[in-house]
C-alpha cells in the first residue's frame, strides 16, 4: 500500500507550484483531481516549444503525472456544486490563486469546512493570505529578486543574476506538500482538518538559513561571489585545461589533502592556515590555485581528488546530467504511456520509500480527460452530463 493511498485531492492550482505539490501527493498514491477551465486548461499546456505531439507541452508533462482532469465553469453555479460534492469526500484541497479568488466563487475555508470538518486547505500565493502584499501577483522571477536570491546570485562585478529553474515555485510547492503531511498527522490525532498558508516569499526567507542568520549577528550584506562560497574556501567552480570542475574543500582535514593532490606546499601558510585566513586572502589563493589546474584536464583532476577524497565533480549540461550512470541507476528518467501522446520521458520520483513506495501510475492527462468518469461517480447520468457540455459548464 502506498503511503497516502485512500487520500483524495481537489487542485485548483496552475503553472508551477501547486502542480507541483500535487504531483508529488500523486506520486505517493493520492487520489488528484486537477480542476482545470473548459478549453484553456490549465496556462502550462500552452508553454512551448518544446511539445510532444505537437500539442503537449513538455512543461506541462513535466509536473502532471498521477492525476485526472476534469474541466469546470468555475463561474457558474453548477459547477460550484460539483465542486462542493467533490469537497464532501475530499481530504486536501489545494489552490494558487490570489488571495481573495477562491473566497469570490464562494469556495473559501470557512465555506468549505462547513461542507468537511475534515478537510485540509492548502492555499500557496506569492506573499501569503494577509499583510500589506498580499494581492501582489507572485512570479518566480519577482520573488527570486525580492527573496534576496538574485543579489546573491552571479559574479562580484556583474548584475543580479536569475536561478535557472524556478525555484521559488517549486520551494512553496515543497513546503506547501510539507505542510499537508504534517496536517494529514495533526488530523489522525484530532480528527479535525485545517488551513495551511504558504507563500513564496516565506519561503525564500526561510531558504536564507546561513545568510540571514548571519546578517541578524552581525550586520554583513551578503553579496555575489560567483560559483564561490561565502562561508567556506575553497569552494567554488575551477578552469582545468579544457574544462570547468568543482571542488568542496569543506574543512581543515581537507584543505590539508586538497594540498597534498595539488603537490602545493600551502597548507600552513600564514595567509591560509584555516577557513577563515582563506577567506581573507580568497582572490590570492584562487590564482594559486588556478595556475596549478589548467596544467591538467579536467578528468585528469577528478580522477586525482577522487583518490584523495576530495569532494569534487563536473558541471553538467543537461544532456551530460540525464545520461550519467548514478542517475541512470536511480531509475531518476522515467517514462510512462499515453494513449494521447505516446511514450512520454518525465524526472523520475526523488523520494525512495522502502516499504510503501512511490509509484507514476498516470500519464499527464489531456484536458478533461477525466470528467465523465468524476461526473459518473458523483452520480451524475449521461444525460446530464451532455446537458452541461451543452451549457459549456463541464
Amino acid at each position: 500500500m502506498m503511503p497516502l493511498e485512500g487520500i483524495k485531492v481537489i487542485d485548483f492550482s496552475g503553472a508551477l507550484s501547486g502542480p507541483y505539490c500535487s504531483m508529488l501527493l500523486g506520486d505517493m498514491g493520492a487520489e488528484v483531481i486537477k480542476v482545470e477551465r473548459p478549453k484553456k486548461g490549465d496556462d502550462s499546456r500552452g508553454w512551448g516549444p518544446p511539445y510532444i505531439e505537437d500539442n503537449l507541452s513538455t512543461y506541462f508533462a513535466s509536473i502532471n503525472r498521477n492525476k485526472k482532469s476534469i474541466t469546470l465553469n468555475l463561474k457558474t453555479s453548477e459547477a460550484i456544486d460539483i465542486v462542493k460534492k467533490i469537497v464532501k469526500d475530499s481530504d486536501i484541497l489545494l489552490e494558487n490563486f490570489r488571495p481573495g479568488t477562491m473566497d469570490k466563487l464562494g469556495l473559501s475555508y470557512d465555506e468549505m469546512k462547513k461542507i468537511n470538518d475534515k478537510l485540509i486547505y492548502c492555499s500557496i500565493s506569492g506573499f501569503g493570505q494577509d499583510g500589506p502584499y498580499k494581492h501582489k501577483p507572485g512570479y518566480d522571477l519577482i520573488l527570486q529578486g525580492m527573496g534576496g536570491l538574485m543579489s546573491e546570485t552571479g559574479e562580484p562585478d556583474g548584475g543580479p543574476v536569475k536561478i535557472g529553474i524556478a525555484v521559488t515555485d517549486i520551494s512553496a510547492g515543497m513546503f506547501a506538500c510539507y505542510g499537508i503531511l504534517g496536517a494529514i498527522i495533526s488530523r489522525s490525532k484530532t480528527g479535525k482538518g485545517q488551513f495551511i498558508d504558504t507563500s513564496m516569499l516565506d519561503c525564500q526567507v526561510s531558504w536564507q538559513t546561513y545568510f540571514a542568520t548571519g546578517y541578524l549577528h552581525s550586520g554583513k550584506i551578503p553579496s555575489r561571489s560567483g560559483s564561490a562560497h561565502s562561508f567556506i574556501c575553497p569552494y567554488q567552480s575551477f578552469k582545468t585545461k579544457d574544462i570547468y570542475i568543482n571542488i568542496a574543500v569543506g574543512n581543515e582535514d581537507l584543505w590539508k589533502k586538497f594540498c597534498e593532490s595539488l603537490k602545493l606546499d600551502i597548507a600552513e601558510d600564514e595567509k591560509f592556515s584555516d577557513n577563515g585566513k582563506r577567506l581573507k586572502n580568497r582572490e590570492e589563493l584562487v590564482k594559486i590555485i588556478e595556475n596549478e589546474l589548467v596544467k591538467k584536464t579536467g578528468d585528469e583532476w577528478l580522477k586525482i581528488f577522487e583518490k584523495f577524497g576530495i569532494p569534487s565533480g563536473p558541471i553538467y549540461t543537461i544532456d551530460r546530467l540525464l545520461e550519467d550512470p548514478q542517475v541512470i541507476h536511480r531509475k531518476m528518467i522515467e517514462e510512462v504511456n499515453s494513449p494521447a501522446y505516446g511514450l512520454i520521458k518525465i524526472p523520475g520520483l526523488p523520494v525512495k520509500l522502502s516499504k510503501t513506495g512511490c509509484s507514476i501510475n498516470l500519464p499527464p492527462p489531456t484536458l478533461g480527460e477525466h470528467t465523465e468518469e468524476i461526473l459518473k461517480k458523483l452520480e451524475y447520468n449521461q444525460e446530464q452530463i451532455k446537458s452541461m457540455r451543452e451549457k459549456g459548464i463541464v
